[in-house]
């Protein structure tokens, strides 16, 4: 098949430093080029994919360093080049929620529509009624529920190549870790106050967007100076095994409907488990007693953390590989793509 990806041009692909949705982007495309399928993406110049790559801008906008920049202009040159291409293309795959879709209505049979945010936003509904042409993939079960009567076509959970994560049988650290974004659905200062608790080292890993800043000087920084807690900064896949593998636990002590939760199954590659507050898709991501433990309130975190050492990293890892690849992702994803091409063939046969 010959397939277009485009994802948003925030952040490179993959991200130099934070990033989701580009990261599972860049980890698709090369998925899909292994299994044999003509892949073209397009993105920022400074991506690195085994993709073909058509450049709509020069860098990914969030790292540029341009006092003045227009995220909506650049999204609609990329849309622009995607439909002046469009009918070379067998799938057009996107990651940019609906932005596409009042260019893209007379390709809409062709057309997959990834959903990487949350969904319990008003306006969401009616937005999505009014093209409900467009086959939709979640990435959890759960992500879809206030949108259950939208057109679905799977739920296919993310993926990452496991070669870029160092699995790390034993720990060389005695501390617990924290990666994310530093804000208040995240629950970083639920991960301190756990940490503190429980009397072990917690090094925070976290972008601090500017929307997010306000909270972290007023609620978060306070609490850094606190000898256990150490605030490592913004880290990219580079540092990642690294920060994971030697951690004893990822502490994911979220407080939203989290869509999937990817730093979840880095540190499960990683071979480090999950303890993880019961919201959103955590219970389809962490397997409890295996590669984690799902806990309600802080006293049973508290508990997970003092027997998390009982978890095998082995199997941790294991649930990562079975679950959890780039290549079982872009495998799903070939079953959604498929199954368009089949509605296209009975559509023009009729």
């Amino acid at each position: 098949m010959k397939i277009a990806q485009i994802p948003p041009l925030y952040e490179s692909i993959p991200p130099k430093l934070y990033g989701g949705t580009e990261r599972v982007v860049a980890h698709l495309c090369d998925a899909l080029v292994d299994l044999g399928h003509e892949v073209v993406l397009f993105a920022a110049g400074d991506a690195r994919t085994r993709a073909r790559l058509v450049p709509v801008r020069d860098q990914a906008i969030r790292l540029d360093g341009a006092a003045l920049k227009s995220d909506l202009a650049a999204h609609l040159v990329m849309l622009h080049e995607v439909k002046r291409r469009a009918a070379s293309f067998d799938i057009l795959h996107f990651h940019v929620d609906m932005l596409h879709f009042p260019m893209f209505e007379h390709h809409a049979q062709k057309c997959v529509t990834t959903l990487h945010g949350r969904l319990d936003i008003k306006d969401l509904p009616t937005a999505y009624s009014h093209w409900p042409s467009y086959g939709l993939v979640s990435i959890s079960n759960h992500q879809r529920r206030p949108l259950a009567k939208a057109n679905w076509l799977a739920t296919v959970p993310h993926g990452l190549a496991p070669d870029v994560y160092r699995f790390q049988a034993q720990p060389r650290g005695e501390y617990l870790a924290f990666l994310g974004r530093m804000s208040p659905e995240k629950g970083p200062e639920a991960a301190i106050r756990l940490a503190i608790r429980a009397g072990l080292p917690l090094k925070i890993a976290a972008k601090v967007d500017m929307v997010d800043r306000a909270y972290f000087e007023t609620a978060v920084r306070p609490l850094l100076d606190h000898p256990l807690i150490h605030f490592v900064g913004e880290i990219g896949d580079e540092q990642k095994s690294e920060f994971l593998g030697n951690a004893r636990a990822l502490l994911f002590p979220i407080a939203w409907p989290e869509p999937f939760g990817l730093v979840m199954i880095e540190a499960m590659a990683c071979g480090t488990p999950v303890i993880a507050y019961h919201c959103g898709s955590v219970p389809e991501v962490v397997q409890h007693g295996v590669s984690g433990y799902i806990v309600e309130r802080d006293e049973q975190a508290l508990e997970a953390i003092a027997c998390i050492d009982k978890l095998d990293r082995h199997a941790v890892r294991a649930c990562f590989e079975r679950r959890f690849t780039a290549d079982a992702m872009a495998r799903s994803y070939e079953e959604v793509y498929a199954g368009l091409a089949d509605s296209q063939l009975l559509g023009r046969a009729s």
